[in-house]
């Protein structure tokens, strides 16, 4: 009889349990959701500084942080560039991430196509417009905390450096102090008033491919992600 009691009270604390886990479950907060978004600022970057697993690891990122967004649906794509090494050829990021427009998760349009996209007088992503996949602002040089540094590994033309000079982190595959990666600043803002502080994808090199490196001139290891279709 004790035994069928305790059995019986272990059972109901256990489906107690149950509906509270489940109740929890249905209390936690979604992430703001915007399934239009087509272009976004990485909102969290990759565990290794510029080691964002090459190109496949680093598209991967973006569609995860897309999907959880609620734009997962789409095919999409990191704005960087490889440099031709070991009989592999170059690629290009600007012919990786379709056609355009692209559209922040608030709705605005940063550039209607890819040449709009690299033209400056057309291409309006700033500290305003260059939003994450929630949203959010990210840290430029009017923050406490600057991040505004966006890997790229290309040109102003969105294009790959030729080989020798390391301008990709390896192609995205070195995390540590050796290597450089080509930075552009989403706010548009530098230490001067030039075009290369003003350019969103061609700046400056950075002082290394880990986080402290990334962290030291302005970076975070972000990266911007384009919907492909």
């Amino acid at each position: 009889m004790r035994a069928s009691r305790i059995g019986s009270v272990g059972a109901a604390l256990l489906g107690m349990a149950v509906l509270a886990t489940s109740a929890l479950a249905q209390q936690a907060p979604q992430p703001p959701q915007f399934p239009n978004m087509t272009f976004f600022i990485l909102g969290a970057p990759g565990p290794d500084g510029a080691n964002l697993g090459g190109l496949e690891g680093a598209d991967k990122h973006c569609q995860t942080l897309g999907a959880r967004a609620g734009a997962g649906a789409k095919t999409w794509r990191a704005y960087l560039s490889t440099q031709a090494a070991d009989g592999r050829p170059a690629v290009n990021a600007r012919e990786r991430i379709g056609k355009g427009p692209w559209v922040n998760a608030t709705g605005v349009q940063v550039a209607s196509d890819v040449d709009a996209l690299h033209d400056p007088d057309r291409n309006v992503i700033n500290t305003d417009t260059g939003l994450t996949e929630s949203g959010r602002k990210v840290p430029s040089r009017v923050f406490i905390v600057n991040q505004h540094d966006v890997l790229t590994g290309s040109n102003t033309d969105g294009r790959a450096f030729s080989p020798g000079k390391d301008m990709t982190c390896g192609n995205w595959t070195k995390g540590g102090a050796e290597g450089a990666a080509m930075v552009g600043h989403h706010d548009r803002m530098g230490l001067r008033d030039d075009a290369p502080s003003r350019s969103w994808n061609t700046a400056h090199p950075s002082r290394g491919c880990d986080m402290p490196s990334l962290r030291s001139s302005g970076g975070g290891g972000l990266i911007y992600c384009f919907a492909a279709n």
